[in-house]
């Protein structure tokens, strides 16, 4: 059998700490639905009257704003108007006002410093930022914005990946990793157990965070069940 683990929302938990956003912290170990409770602030409803186009469309942007999504894009992505999606894109910002100072900030130190880095220390050069060509310049803000996020997420697996391949018993291994998941393949007399290891490990990781991290684990007999 195939175990998956997957981490839930991991970006956005690691943007809550990277940019000390208290009240995002707080929502994510309160077991809050972050995609809901963006919705109601951000078009100004109550939270059990967000419709599922209004959670889709908070979904699109609370993981798109980490890439320096547009208006066009969030409207496209979204199937919403381009008037729409700029107010509340605007909201959005207002809501989460430490996310986008610390997005600033670290544009900053590209572009001032010559690199980025992650959560514990590991740099990326950004020469580009300062390239004469706008193409080349504005992709290369995207990535140095995006860097200390997803850079602290790589750290964060393979700290993981090491956990995991110790605790797991004999019968099972870990045969790939894919952006925010675990997968091993197991007895299926074991699957239970290496349920509770993934769990138990990729949880804990990194209790030297303020965020509460979750992994969502399903199972399968191949990869198109998981």
């Amino acid at each position: 059998m195939l175990v998956s683990a997957d981490y839930s929302q991991f970006e956005l938990r690691l943007a809550a700490i990277l940019s000390d956003d208290i009240d995002l912290i707080r929502d994510f170990n309160n077991g809050v639905d972050i995609h809901t409770k963006t919705a109601s602030e951000a078009f100004g409803v109550p939270i059990d009257k967000v419709t599922k186009s209004q959670r889709r469309a908070a979904k699109v942007i609370n993981f798109g704003v980490l890439y320096g999504m547009s208006v066009k894009g969030l409207a496209e992505a979204a199937d919403m108007p381009i008037t729409e999606a700029k107010q509340f894109i605007d909201n959005y910002f207002e809501l989460r006002a430490p996310i986008k100072r610390k997005l600033e900030a670290i544009l900053k130190q590209a572009k001032e410093e010559g690199y980025v880095e992650t959560y514990y220390g590991r740099r990326r050069p950004t020469p580009d930022v300062k390239s004469t060509n706008f193409l080349i310049r504005q992709a290369a803000e995207r990535a140095a914005q995006n860097m200390p996020i997803q850079g602290t997420e790589a750290d964060l697996m393979k700290r993981a990946m090491i956990r995991v391949d110790k605790a797991l018993p004999s019968g099972a291994e870990l045969v790939m990793q894919v952006h925010d998941s675990l997968i091993v393949e197991c007895d299926r007399d074991k699957v239970d157990e290496v349920k509770k290891v993934l769990k138990q490990e990729m949880e804990t990781v990194a209790p030297e965070l303020k965020v509460r991290l979750a992994v969502d684990v399903t199972t399968g007999q191949n990869w198109g069940c998981l």
